[in-house]
């Protein structure tokens, strides 16, 4: 579908054109085209139509318009989400979106001096309008932009000035007040050899601004007419030399530096090697209008501090004579400088820092019409210095980058590989003369091939431009350039530095801010740095020349301990908050020193790592990852506390497999731990070995817990062993203990965790709103701590099983356009799943599972048990039995793999669905064993009050009899019923 709204309302299908009757209708489908895409709020929508008030309820007039309107459309276009309605089109199906998009490319192909592309997108957008439109100030304002932008690139690319001048002309009589059209008309009237009324074009504006508005016309116009009156293009004096490559991205830092200059007379980019300061220093300055030119000066062949006013003299082609005092040739020097505003750009200066310094701030003391903009690995560091950090590019410039150079090397090249592309950018921090160098190697190479060679990046990325200074030439020579620099204080400290693989405070090492004073370290937020991975791997070659790395290693290891060590109490209280963000700044440093610890093989050490990051693996990571964190720190010490949280992780995670099988050793660990320690290792055993009744015994054993955070989790660890044997009373009982002992702590993630799980409880016994009410609980203490909105999920889960179908809906569409690529939007995407087809709806059950189906989306066992169970269903509802039963075999046998009884009953209930189509009587009963697997009904659930249902119109009285004699089972005999009734017939 197409949707056209820069002109007349206009709505084209495949099946030809469709008429939209009624001016509200019409207006409410503009709205929602002008945001395709995204959901478009209730209250926004309402206030558009109805401005002065409208309907008393204009809520349920507004779901009246919508209805009307998704009968006039195809359908599932016109969808409801969180809040609202969306358009479900492609941008480009709306003509106002496709014509932004023209316009943003054309403008974007201007600044990066490609006239000839810009002019043909500019028109193609331009043609897209056809007369008024309905957001007329913000597009009306668009298309202004977009005739001036292509006009600009009509007269870059040499285009005929005659046609330009008239339709200038009719814009600057159409827009009086409007500046840029007319710095365009002077120029285009210019170039067309008419000076007299070039110059009078300017009068006339310069005249109607002082009388309209009292004020003068901008600087770009002025610097035209100034050009005007020299007889000269508007910025064409100075030695910048036309580039041979086109300049990518970085628009944003363009427009900055210019607002830089023009607010300070001196200003320097910074920034480590290759990032491209002198490119994009001298692309900005050839954007400026400056009267009296752009003047660009490489210092790198410069080596002598002294040659320093020679070289610039040598640039600007005055005279500096050799035998000369150097006060003398710096005043010959400002003397010689044009008298109208000049730009010099010194390039490289970071060899020749203090003297540049000097020579700065000397001949901008001497020439108040002169701005300098620097380029250097390090700041001058003198008064009116205003500096400007060049960052890397950011992925999708890098990405840009690459594929041109890539494409001039290799005509054929096209980026299918975009992963490997991806990968080589990141992996070069974004630099782009390493992503230059990278590309020049697919002559030889596939992207996916070069990616693979990254290790040895200093040996592949040679073989640069050979009219490029030798530091240019290869990657290892661009670092060493800066190495070199450095003192062998300064290069000792990167060395100890290049062993951190994350991000580190300034006190991991000394001369921290010396190093990023000189770009060898990027700031980050925290404050915090980080080591770009060419410097690091630069300065880790470095350091295994010096014979060193092991003690660098064993210094990093010892830091980073203390560090845990000393946020660790805080994870167990009040100060959680604190502690969790402390550690989680160095979670690589973490990691790195973990894995040291255990290549080394010193137990002690690693004991006291794993005791203070367990907590901290447990509430900040997936739990199944957490669980092989601990277990790799149990390969290299017998420490009971850390076996107690590695437990306590494998049966949050749901997978006890290699616990169970380690059950032996744990319990050897639990004889001479700590009582509360022992107690919990032996709960947790007992736990994910399936024998829940010793557990309960080995806690009713326990000591009594001095410690108000060690007894919520004993509590917590007695629910799910309630929880495993099917007593949902008892587990609601030990939650709601639970959840007050971890109150009176302070601390949020187990509070949140066992809300979480007495929701649950209390929802199968029937007690959803009280459910729903722990679960906005748990989700708004998972939401301070930063660790996710996976109950989000299940709480949709329950507002299902009240009715309460639309905030479900809301909430499960507020998960995925949080992140639709998370672990957590596979569930999401089955729930959703589940409401479709509940709806009828099997086409959008299916997509739904189609994208719950992509690699991770599923990530435990569970969330393959609840995908298996939706897909099983949807099976059913399209008459495919056979494939259900195999699909809901394997959800069942996953389960009960995973001694989850509760989610055992989940499948039952699927099963006794599928029975219903061929064995009522025996489904019923099925039905029944569900209720004994789960320890209660979940009557409130929608699929089991369907099936219910059913099963009492086929059954009449005799299903309360089979459906009694299924929930008086024993959970082995019921476990029993249900794997028979999934054996193929």
């Amino acid at each position: 579908m197409r949707v056209g709204v820069l002109g007349p309302l206009e709505v084209v299908t495949d099946g030809g054109p469709v008429r939209i009757g009624g001016a509200r209708l019409r207006a409410l489908l503009t709205l929602l085209a002008l945001d395709a895409g995204r959901f478009v709020p209730v209250d926004s929508l309402a206030e558009a139509l109805w401005p002065h008030g409208g309907p008393l309820d204009r809520a349920h007039a507004l779901q009246s318009l919508v209805s009307r309107l998704r009968r006039a459309l195809p359908g599932g276009v016109l969808r409801q989400g969180p809040g609202g309605y969306c358009l479900d089109v492609p941008p480009d199906a709306v003509d106002a979106t496709r014509f932004e998009r023209l316009a943003h490319e054309g403008g974007h192909a201007l600044q990066e001096g490609r006239p000839d592309q810009a002019a043909a997108l500019l028109r193609e957008a331009l043609a897209l309008w056809r007369g008024e439109v309905a957001d007329a100030v913000r597009l009306t304002e668009l298309r202004l932009s977009a005739v001036e932008d292509r006009v600009r690139a009509d007269l870059l690319r040499g285009a005929e000035p005659g046609p330009l001048v008239a339709e200038l002309k009719e814009l600057t009589a159409a827009h009086p007040l409007r500046e840029r059209p007319r710095a365009l008309l002077v120029q285009a009237l210019h170039r067309q050899g008419r000076q007299a009324e070039a110059l009078e074009a300017y009068e006339s504006f310069r005249v109607l601004l002082a009388d309209e508005l009292g004020a003068d016309p901008g600087p770009e116009l002025q610097a035209t007419h100034l050009a005007v009156l020299r007889g000269e293009a508007a910025g064409a004096r100075g030695n910048l030399r036309a580039p041979l490559t086109s300049f990518v991205g970085r628009a944003e830092e363009r427009a900055a530096i210019a607002a830089r200059l023009r607010d300070n007379r001196l200003v320097t980019l910074v920034g480590p090697g290759g990032v491209g300061k002198s490119r994009l220093a001298t692309k900005t300055a050839g954007e400026l209008a400056v009267p009296g030119g752009v003047w660009l000066v490489e210092l790198a062949p410069v080596t002598d501090p002294d040659d320093l006013v020679h070289a610039v003299a040598g640039a600007l082609e005055t005279a500096a004579p050799a035998q000369a005092r150097p006060r003398d040739q710096l005043g010959r020097l400002a003397a010689a400088l044009p008298a109208a505003e000049t730009l010099i750009v010194l390039d490289d200066c970071e060899h020749l820092v203090e003297a540049t310094a000097r020579f700065a701030e000397d001949l901008l003391g001497r020439c108040p019409q002169l701005r300098v903009l620097a380029t250097s690995r390090e700041p001058l560091g003198i008064l009116g210095e205003a500096l400007f950090p060049v960052r890397p590019l950011p992925p999708d410039e890098g990405a840009r980058l690459f594929a041109e150079r890539a494409a001039a090397v290799r005509p054929d090249f096209s980026p299918d590989d975009e992963h490997a592309v991806a990968e080589i950018c990141r992996r070069l921090d974004g630099l782009p003369l390493a992503i230059e160098l990278a590309a020049a190697r697919l002559r030889f190479l596939t992207a996916g091939q070069l990616a693979a060679r990254l290790d040895d990046r200093f040996r592949v990325l040679t073989g640069g431009s050979r009219t490029a200074l030798p530091r240019h030439r290869t990657l290892r020579a661009v670092v060493a350039w800066s190495w070199e620099l450095l003192t062998d204080d300064e290069r000792r400290s990167a060395q100890r530095l290049a062993v951190f693989p994350g991000t580190f405070a300034a006190d991991a090492a000394p001369l921290v801010d010396e190093l990023a004073n000189k770009s060898l370290l990027q700031f980050t937020e925290g404050p915090r740095y980080r080591m770009l991975e060419t410097i690091r791997e630069y300065a880790l070659e470095r350091l295994a020349e010096s014979g060193e790395p092991a003690r660098a290693r064993a210094e990093h290891a010892a830091y980073v301990l203390d560090l845990a060590e000393r946020a660790a109490p805080e994870l167990r209280g009040p100060g959680q908050l604190a502690g969790l963000q402390a550690l989680r700044a160095e979670r690589d440093n973490l990691l790195a020193a973990l894995h040291y610890i255990r290549d080394i093989g010193d137990p002690s050490t690693a004991a006291r790592l794993g005791r203070a990051l367990s907590f901290f693996w447990t509430i900040g990571e997936d739990h199944a990852e957490a669980a092989a964190w601990l277990r790799l720190v149990l390969d290299v010490t017998d420490d009971p506390e850390v076996a107690a949280a590695y437990l306590l992780n494998v049966i949050l995670s749901g997978d006890p497999t290699q616990a169970s099988a380690e059950a032996g050793r744990l319990r050897e660990l639990a004889r001479d731990a700590d009582p509360v320690i022992a107690t919990v290792i032996r709960a947790g055993v007992a736990s994910v070995t399936g024998e829940a009744a010793a557990g309960l015994a080995a806690i009713e054993a326990g000591e009594p817990c001095p410690d108000p955070w060690w007894r919520a989790l004993l509590w917590f660890l007695r629910s799910a062993l309630d929880g495993s044997l099917g007593d949902m009373e008892a587990m609601r009982d030990d939650l709601e203990a639970a959840v007050a002992a971890f109150r009176q702590t302070g601390e949020r993630w187990g509070l949140a965790v066992s809300l979480s799980h007495l929701a649950f409880a209390q929802s199968t016994l029937g007690e959803a709103e009280a459910g729903i009410a722990a679960l906005e609980e748990s989700v708004r203490l998972a939401r301070r701590l930063g660790t996710g909105d996976g109950d989000r999920v299940w709480l949709a889960l329950l507002r299902v099983q009240i009715g309460d179908l639309d905030r479900a809906r809301s909430e499960l569409h507020g998960v995925l356009a949080g992140n639709p690529a998370a672990p957590l939007a596979g569930r999401a995407e089955v729930l959703l799943a589940d409401l479709a087809r509940a709806d009828g709806d099997l086409a959008a059950a299916a997509r739904h599972l189609e994208r719950a189906a992509r690699p991770g989306s599923t990530p435990d066992p569970s969330s393959t048990v609840l995908f298996l169970l939706a897909s099983a269903r949807l099976a059913m509802a399209q008459g495919r039995l056979d494939g259900a039963r195999e699909q809901l075999a394997e959800a069942f046998e996953l389960a009960a793999s995973c001694r989850d009884l509760p989610l055992v009953g989940l499948v039952a209930v699927g099963v006794a669905e599928l029975g219903l189509r061929r064995d009522p009587s025996g489904a019923a009963k099925v039905l029944g064993a569900a209720h004994a697997l789960r320890g209660g009904a979940g009557a409130r659930h929608p699929d089991v009050v369907r099936l219910t249902g059913a099963l009492r119109d086929a059954l009449g009285a005799g299903f309360p009899d089979g459906y009694d004699q299924g929930s008086r089972l024993d959970r082995g005999v019921a476990l029993a019923l249900v794997r028979a009734r999934l054996t193929p017939p």
